[in-house]
């Protein structure tokens, strides 16, 4: 009887809440710096796509990243700039070639779509660990893995576009596997998948699947050429490098 309840008090000890399963999630280790090939697929409810192709770098855990459009030939030098701040509002920038305008994009307009794609930049960022409640849903086994299930509430000073969202974390790797995301309506919005490599004793993104299941839309984003930890210098990350579109 003893060892019975034994067995169950450790068993509560080590439940994870919500909160806690979250802060494993936002303290795991990640690179340095990164660098990808980013190839972004639109597909309409028609089943019409369009694609593009970009050039990825990022540091400090994606909170640093800059993004610029190769191909196709109209969107050739539009640049992406995000600096994620804890204590003030994030920086997102774009430079648009055809206007030779940077616009600024204020946190009212994080719901806006990246590019025309199913990203918003919100999407785009890092959450806020305390800008979040989080609440632990019954353990599920998705595609033959063992997941936590999170439900996200996002809080007033989010600032966020969505009212909710649910989660799928694999155990073992503590990264992300699926996740779907609710309006502020409370109707579920979209669908994202995401799909992992490893590279370096880091789990890096290989693969992202958004659906707009509103919209009947979706964008597949694939990364190719990963590098990690290569050195990147931290003053890339500024405005006038927009404009210049780097090398292949």
């Amino acid at each position: 009887m003893k060892k019975l309840i034994f067995t169950i008090c450790m068993g509560l000890g080590y439940s994870q809440t919500g909160f806690e399963i979250a802060k494993m999630v936002d303290e795991k280790p990640s690179p340095n710096d990164m660098s990808n090939k980013t190839k972004m697929v639109l597909t309409n409810s028609k089943g019409k796509s369009r694609s593009n192709a970009m050039m990825s770098k990022s540091m400090d855990g994606n909170k640093k990243q800059i993004i610029w459009f190769l191909e196709p030939k109209d969107d050739k030098g539009v640049a992406f700039l995000k600096i994620e701040h804890d204590d003030k509002d994030d920086e997102m920038r774009m430079w648009l070639p055809a206007f030779k305008k940077v616009r600024r994009i204020s946190s009212k307009k994080k719901g806006d779509a990246f590019m025309g794609s199913d990203l918003s930049y919100e999407d785009l960022s890092s959450r806020d660990l305390e800008e979040n409640e989080y609440k632990r849903l019954d353990d599920e086994i998705v595609d033959g893995r063992d997941c936590y299930v999170l439900e996200i509430l996002p809080k007033k000073e989010a600032k966020s576009s969505y009212s909710k969202h649910v989660s799928w974390i694999e155990k073992s790797t503590l990264m992300g596997v699926k996740e779907e995301s609710f309006d502020k309506r409370g109707e579920l919005k979209k669908k994202k998948k995401y799909h992992f490599t490893d590279l370096k004793g880091y789990h890096v993104m290989q693969r992202v699947f958004v659906e707009d299941v509103q919209k009947q839309h979706s964008t597949e984003v694939t990364f190719t050429d990963i590098e990690v930890d290569s050195g990147i210098d931290e003053k890339l990350f500024q405005e006038k490098n927009l404009k210049r579109l780097p090398r292949k």
